[in-house]
């Protein structure tokens, strides 16, 4: 049960993997590439190996044979019942070619590091091999957001300086260090190994022509009110008219917050749906995508083996340990895609508003409703949706965002959280930027336009879950 519930709760590219390892561990599986002509030829010779009668006494040789004969009947109820009962096509059709060597070159390299990246520019830099290795030790300190997060103090009794891979017995010193990190700003970014985002603004205004008073003055002692849009405060504070200020701000927008955000690469994560619903003549049809998982088969070679062993050598023993392996993988396998499959059938029959006028029409919808009705436990519901994508006409959805609570309208009609959160963004975009709406008027518009009875507490939550800012940090000036 709990290999089974771990076959489950794999999406489709981690059970591609899955299969991928126990295609390398038991050799009782395969990959199939025959056709269907030579399926049922297979099916067919297989028919004829279990042919017995029973009326005549069997010998200890043929009560063996018998021993067999069931193996070998296992192997072919396994192949006839996995999955839809499809082979892929062999190499001869020209469609699938070698597979994994496909999937090789479609591999995306693996990115480089921002440490790597940088590493790379010291090739440019001129310095002595001991500077270097302090460059190198320095690009390795920096944090992904290319802060040094430890002062230079620290640094320098942390430094283990190697050159050519001889230990030097002078100590790195904080000067040492403080000079080739000027050096890396000087080449690389003015703010690169700054300790915090004040400090990566402050360099950066060091490096921009003409007086830059009032800029210094506002990063310096005013970051905060600039965090939360309090410019009338920086306007006294500063003795500057509010129209200044937002010139300025606007030269503060231009710099760069992380210096090491631009070194180093990242792959986009890609995400597979397992699930796919497509409409079909104003039907919704729920399936499951089968495409990246190969179809498995038992291997004819150990067929052979099994039918010529005998009994007591070993081979038999062993490959029955093969057969039962093999057996709970497909049936795992099996299971995984039926419940996966009635659980996405019965979200979507729920959904189905959603499906027709989109997020607004999201319904509520709890996982111990689904379990209920596709009679397995709200822990196998959990499992089978984690992780898990679906492809529907509305775009791409993970499966656990169709599972939310709900608000009742005054109409008696429930409103999900998704869709309350959606008619939450849909005022503020279109809100008086200079008169922004604070959590108390959304509470109100909601039950006046929607009738939605709704906390001003609940609007807040909601409203920080959806990353919109307060009125007065949306407020324009």
């Amino acid at each position: 049960m709990i290999q089974a519930m771990k076959i489950l709760q794999l999406g489709t590219l981690d059970l591609r993997e899955r299969i991928d390892q126990e295609l390398v561990e038991n050799p009782m599986l395969e990959e199939a590439q025959l056709s269907a002509d030579d399926r049922n030829t297979d099916e067919a010779s297989g028919s004829e190996i279990q042919t017995t009668n029973p009326d005549e006494p069997q010998s200890s040789v043929e009560r063996e044979g018998d021993e067999v004969r069931r193996m070998l009947d296992d192997l072919e109820r396994i192949e006839r019942d996995f999955g839809d009962g499809r082979r892929s096509s062999g190499q001869g059709d020209g469609e699938d070619g070698d597979r994994k060597l496909q999937a090789l070159a479609n591999a995306p390299a693996v990115p480089k590091s921002m440490a790597e990246a940088l590493s790379e520019e010291l090739a440019f830099i001129e310095l002595s091999r001991r500077k270097r290795a302090i460059a190198e030790f320095l690009i390795f300190s920096l944090d992904e957001r290319g802060y040094l997060p430890e002062d230079l103090e620290t640094l320098a009794e942390d430094c283990p300086l190697a050159v050519n891979g001889e230990e030097e017995d002078t100590p790195v010193t904080v000067e040492e260090l403080q000079w080739v990190l000027d050096r890396l700003r000087s080449l690389i970014h003015p703010a690169l190994g700054a300790r915090d985002l004040r400090e990566a603004l402050l360099l950066q205004i060091d490096t921009l022509e003409g007086e830059q008073q009032i800029l210094r003055s506002i990063v310096a002692n005013h970051l905060e009110d600039v965090q939360n849009n309090r410019l009338p405060r920086i306007a006294k504070a500063t003795g500057q008219t509010l129209e200044t200020i937002q010139e300025v701000l606007e030269q503060l927008r231009r710099l760069d917050p992380t210096p090491g955000a631009e070194y180093g690469e990242s792959v986009a994560n890609t995400i597979v749906p397992d699930v796919l619903v497509e409409e079909d003549e104003g039907e919704y049809v729920v399936s499951l995508e089968h495409a990246r998982l190969p179809r498995l088969q038992l291997s004819p070679t150990y067929r052979k083996l099994l039918e010529d062993s005998k009994k007591g050598d070993g081979t038999q023993s062993w490959l029955k340990k093969r057969l039962e392996s093999a057996r709970w993988f497909i049936d795992a396998i099996t299971q995984r895609q039926s419940t996966l499959e009635r659980i996405a059938g019965v979200i979507f029959e729920r959904q189905k508003p959603f499906l027709q006028r989109g997020l607004t029409a999201l319904q509520p919808l709890r996982m111990q409703e689904v379990a209920d009705e596709v009679h397995v436990h709200i822990s196998t519901v959990s499992r089978a949706v984690s992780g898990k994508y679906a492809q529907t006409p509305r775009g791409i959805f993970p499966l656990k965002f169709f599972f939310s609570g709900g608000t009742r309208k005054e109409t008696g009609e429930v409103a999900s959280q998704v869709s309350i959160q959606q008619r939450m963004k849909e005022l503020v975009s279109k809100e008086d930027s200079k008169k922004p709406l604070s959590d108390e008027e959304i509470a109100a518009q909601l039950k006046e336009r929607d009738n939605i009875q709704i906390a001003r507490r609940t609007v807040s939550k909601y409203r920080k879950m959806l990353g919109i800012p307060s009125s007065s940090q949306r407020r324009s000036y």
